[in-house]
């Protein structure tokens, strides 16, 4: 997972035309206990790092602490990044690669991905319009295959903020991406917005969309900070540099259980941050 996350930096930094000396601060995260892939891709780039854990949302978690570091005239050259991979996490959380345990409908796979956005103050590109950091939510859900249902009501807790704030509604975008709810948590999420009297028609879910899920044994669909990170990079920014979409929101969910937790029979809190992506003014193929 540390070659990934090099790799995918790597990439990020040649399109950008740039290197490692450019780059004032890296946000980085992923599911390993301590950020562990992380760290060990910060210490070969060297880059100053802040290590972030938000599960499956650090991904967004970065682009808005990064977007907030950038504007205030704090960084020039922020990098955002978060990976998953499936084997670290599946033994991790659930049960041993050798166990053959059969997995629930509603269990989600790992993304075995990473992505990596480099924000700057101003410029070409995507513009990050607005950020909202989420409230963590726990609707008492224990089941750890069941990552939809616990991530659901967070995703659902942001989006309602955001739009309250904002004055906004969801038809006024092109989509509402969110990232990793899966089939399970995508129709809990869809129920709990129209009990508030929104009907959302727009909604795509990373977790869906990743996987081929007619085709792929995922279950209820994709997980993992790398699910989210690899669909925005892959698919989502480029429809925006088309502008085949002009206006997006990308909403990253997480379930924050630990080790400890979840052999204790806890519950399962989760997080959701958002962020709006508009379209540059003119195609781009950055």
């Amino acid at each position: 997972e540390t070659q990934l996350q090099l790799q995918t930096a790597r990439l990020c930094l040649k399109k950008a035309q740039t290197t490692e000396k450019e780059v004032s601060l890296a946000l980085a995260g992923d599911l390993q206990a301590q950020c562990t892939a992380s760290n060990y891709a910060m210490r070969t780039l060297g880059i100053p790092y802040a290590g972030l854990f938000g599960a499956c949302s650090t991904m967004a978690e970065a682009l808005g602490l990064g977007a907030a570091l950038c504007s205030a005239g704090l960084a020039d050259g922020l990098l955002a990044m978060a990976s998953s991979h499936f084997c670290t996490a599946e033994r991790q959380f659930r049960t041993p690669l050798s166990y053959g345990a059969v997995r629930t409908p509603t269990a989600q796979w790992t993304a075995t991905a990473a992505g990596a956005c480099l924000l700057r103050p101003a410029g070409q590109g995507v513009g990050i319009r607005a950020v909202t950091f989420g409230r963590v939510q726990d609707y008492q859900i224990r089941d750890i295959n069941n990552m939809g249902a616990a991530m659901a009501p967070a995703a659902a807790s942001t989006l309602l903020h955001y739009f309250a704030d904002t004055h906004t509604e969801p038809q006024e975008f092109d989509c509402i991406y969110t990232g990793d709810l899966g089939q399970v948590g995508s129709s809990l999420l869809r129920e709990l917005l129209a009990a508030e009297g929104l009907l959302v028609k727009n909604h795509v879910d990373c977790g869906c969309i990743l996987f081929d899920a007619a085709e792929q044994q995922v279950k209820s669909g994709g997980s993992g900070p790398g699910c989210c990170a690899a669909v925005l990079c892959g698919h989502i920014l480029p429809r925006l540099l088309r502008r085949s979409q002009k206006r997006v929101l990308f909403v990253a969910t997480g379930a924050l259980m630990s080790q400890t937790t979840f052999l204790q029979k806890e519950s399962i809190p989760a997080v959701a941050h958002l962020v709006e992506l508009r379209a540059p003014e003119k195609e781009s193929g950055a």
